[in-house]
């Protein structure tokens, strides 16, 4: 199979999809008004409430929702072929993540800016709102132990790829500074300054590396297990024009511009896809995801297609940000199409591996007792199913890239191994292969990072909410107290810090799938519940009620089977190991009954909505009387 057909046809159905269903929300579900003032400019304080131009905003937005799951999800789910990936990415992102991203945000913009646990109090019920906190945070905590502990897996021992992200850091500071105190306004030159600074840091990390300062940066998966949770921490409190707007701007277009690059390289090399359209593993016993196509494909896929993080970023920061309502279209519905053909090319890189060097490097043979195991998958393979894994260019790509490759688990590697050997495919860049390789470990971990940096704040946000419930002082006046930030940033990096240090990429990513995708139902229910009471037609309220039903099924179906799974392996693990997945376990079970209390809640308040007549007044008194409950 041609990779070209696949780009071509995830371009075209974004673009329709942009073009007629994006339209059709903004202008009959939503109602867009630039009249109407957003709440950056009423409630300005240069702290979270800032008006920001559309492309830093969009740059910003994109940035922290597109995390390692667009990168990571569909490398993963190459196991059971292109395909079904595939598939799910074009119609998740087109008719469930791109129509999440942009009702959430709409309704946040639309009610002052607020958290989804605040919408969902104030359309749904009180207890609604409290249970959403609660499953928020969990979300959230989940999340960036697991994203984090993609970044420590490819950055640990790697002192070029730490240096490129230092440079990166004080890049977003100079940038920051330029476009807001020392040039204000001037974007372009700030751009200019940022990207040349970051493209110089990659270049110099080689010489960085190789020099008497290189194991300066030299750090063990527990050190940066560490270090990440203190660099969150200190992001999460600073102003946002300080680091986290023109870090995320800078990475971002970062990023588009390495996707951009990446897809040019597909239509000029076209790689053929090694991997078949489905393999034997879709029934099952696959050796990097354990479970059947169904319901794993759409947990292990997340941000490509739809993500309940996103509802945090779009209750989160960028509703604050929004300078016109119009912005909303391009920020919210757009930024999730760009995820999603990210997520395609991420997905064409994993497939144009050989099956044998994509297994080789996505299941972890650090032990004699792993490499036996996996030495049983590949004869299991080539006995049952005639399927040979053996290694063809594994040694070649391990010379290539200077790395070796061997058992680097997590998703982050294998992209990055195959950008790069599509990259070196053309005249003259061979040679350097090892480059294109790092720049990608780079572009992942600013994905990765700015989601870290967005999240603590988000999380901070929410914990404040949460707590404005028992202490009304968590906030004052409605803005943040910079105490209660620093105590609760603190609290909110604690809990994350102590999973990613405690864990691993197995039991994490399946956990991050199950609580993202929880999260991307009640974000559903109350987006549904939100267009009940807003829009002009009730039977708008189909453009999430229709996802909503397929993503509770399929993710509770999920829930169930990973708990049971997990809750058999007790008995014969290690007692680490047995700990975490006893916690897997509780988080999941937690998660669960919190989102069916929701979602119960939820239809609860669709039968009285649509018990009166269509032309009743549901306005401000309905919103009102829903937050008394």
């Amino acid at each position: 199979m041609n990779s070209l057909w696949l780009v071509i046809g995830a371009l075209a159905a974004f673009a329709v999809a942009y073009r007629y269903y994006g339209a059709f929300l903004a202008a009959k579900v939503a109602v867009l008004n630039d009249e109407r003032a957003t709440p950056a400019h009423r409630l300005r304080d240069g702290v979270d409430y800032h008006p920001t131009n559309k492309l830093v905003l969009f740059g910003h937005h994109f940035a922290a929702i597109a995390g390692p799951g667009p990168l990571v999800g569909p490398v993963l789910a190459a196991q059971w072929g292109y395909l079904p990936g595939y598939v799910w990415i074009i119609i998740g992102a087109c008719l469930a993540g791109a129509v999440h991203d942009f009702v959430v945000l709409w309704a946040s913009v639309r009610e002052d800016g607020l958290s989804l646990p605040k919408i969902a109090q104030k359309s749904i019920g009180g207890f609604s709102g409290l249970t959403a906190s609660l499953a928020t945070l969990f979300i959230v905590i989940v999340t960036l132990a697991s994203v984090a502990i993609v970044v420590v897996n490819a950055l640990s021992e790697s002192s070029w790829g730490v240096f490129t992200i230092v440079v990166t850091i004080i890049a977003a500071l100079i940038t920051g500074a330029w476009m807001y105190r020392i040039r204000p306004g001037k974007v372009g030159e700030a751009s200019a300054i940022g990207v040349a600074i970051v493209l110089i840091g990659v270049v110099l990390g080689r010489p960085f590396a190789d020099s008497a300062f290189g194991p300066m940066l030299l750090f063990s998966k527990p050190a940066l297990s560490l270090i990440l949770p203190s660099y969150a921490l200190i992001a999460s409190i600073l102003p946002v024009w300080v680091l986290m707007c023109p870090r995320d701007y800078l990475s971002s277009y970062m990023k588009i511009g390495v996707m951009v690059v990446l897809g040019v390289g597909i239509f000029l090399a076209h790689p053929v896809l090694k991997m078949p359209a489905t393999t034997p593993f879709v029934s099952g016993n696959g050796p990097v995801i354990t479970g059947h196509l169904w319901p794993f494909l759409c947990i292990t896929i997340m941000c490509g297609a739809i993500s309940g993080f996103h509802a945090l970023i779009s209750s989160g920061t960028t509703p604050k940000m929004i300078y016109r309502e119009r912005d909303i279209l391009p920020i919210g519905y757009g930024a999730m199409l760009v995820e999603g053909f990210i997520a395609v090319t991420a997905l064409v890189a994993a497939c144009a591996l050989g099956p044998g060097d994509y297994f080789a490097i996505n299941v972890s043979q650090d032990t004699p007792a792993q490499q036996a195991a996996y030495a049983q998958v590949v004869e299991t393979a080539r006995v049952e199913h005639g399927w040979d894994l053996t290694p063809t260019e594994l040694p070649e790509l391990e010379e290539g890239t200077g790395t070796k490759l061997a058992g680097r688990t997590g998703g982050a590697v294998t992209l990055a191994v195959g950008m790069a050997k599509v990259f070196a495919s053309f005249p003259g860049m061979r040679e350097l292969m090892s480059y294109w390789y790092h720049f990608v470990i780079m572009f992942e971990a600013l994905f990765i990072l700015t989601l870290l940096e967005t999240g603590t704040r988000v999380a901070r946000f929410v914990f404040q909410e949460a707590a404005s419930y028992f202490h009304p002082k968590a906030t004052l006046g409605g803005k943040p107290n910079w105490g209660m930030n620093v105590l609760m940033s603190v609290v909110v990096c604690f809990a994350w810090g102590y999973l990613l240090y405690t864990g691993n990429i197995n039991t994490l990513w399946r956990m991050l799938g199950i609580v993202n995708q929880l999260l991307a139902a009640i974000a559903l229910a109350v987006g549904t519940t939100y267009i009940l009471m807003h829009s002009a037609k009730r039977r708008y309220a189909l453009c999430t009620g229709v996802p909503f039903a397929f993503v509770i099924v399929t993710t509770v179906t999920a829930s169930w089977l990973s708990i049971q799974g997990w809750w058999a392996k007790i008995p014969a693990a290690a007692p680490a190991e047995a700990f975490s997945l006893r916690l897997m376990c509780i988080l999941a079970s937690i998660m669960l009954v919190l989102t069916i209390a929701i979602v119960a809640d939820a239809v609860r308040r669709w039968v009285q909505i649509l018990s009166r007549p269509a032309g009743a007044p549901e306005g401000e008194r309905e919103l009102e009387t829903a937050g008394r409950a």
